[in-house]
């Protein structure tokens, strides 16, 4: 099975975003992204921009934890809305419902910064669009919030080779 959502990405380095703000930018680049995503369905969505939201989410110049993404978000969108950690299993359900998640790669608190495999990333948030599943291998397909001169790209990557860094945050809205 495959899922792709139509997401619109952002860089974390776009004009608009303060450049004293931009190398630590990803989690309210990601969380915009995916707010922005979810206001096509739900007009109650607050949409922030990307410099509110690094103050909002309580961002610093070493990136955003995920506790505080998480808190920060669930005072935000207040609740009608689940702002929680999931599984991947979880995760892969809320893309076939519609929703993307906030994915962040992390060799510093996994344990993994000495391991021999190379992750995609060391520290960094992206909007988790997609997956596909090819020869039994799970594929993950993300925005990568772009680059110093370079718009937000969709990437895929083999789960396996990134699964001991990842952690997913869903964002989705309350049964009503």
């Amino acid at each position: 099975m495959r899922v792709l959502l139509n997401v619109n990405g952002r860089s974390q380095y776009s004009a608009d975003i303060r450049p004293e703000l931009q190398n630590s930018a990803c989690g309210p680049t990601t969380a915009h992204v995916i707010l922005n995503y979810l206001s096509r369905e739900d007009e109650k969505v607050v949409t922030k921009d990307i410099n509110e939201l690094y103050q909002l989410l309580g961002s610093t110049k070493i990136g955003l934890f995920k506790w505080r993404m998480i808190r920060n978000l669930r005072k935000l969108l207040g609740d009608d809305w689940c702002v929680e950690e999931c599984t991947l299993t979880q995760a892969i359900e809320q893309l076939r419902a519609g929703n993307p998640v906030a994915m962040r790669f992390d060799v510093y608190f996994s344990g993994q910064l000495f391991s021999k495999n190379k992750p995609l990333y060391k520290y960094h948030w992206v909007p988790l669009i997609g997956y596909d599943v090819k020869d039994d291998e799970l594929y993950l397909t993300i925005h990568d919030n772009g680059g110093r001169n370079r718009d937000s790209q969709v990437r895929t990557f083999k789960y396996d080779d990134n699964r001991k860094v990842l952690d997913f945050v869903k964002i989705e809205p309350k049964k009503r």
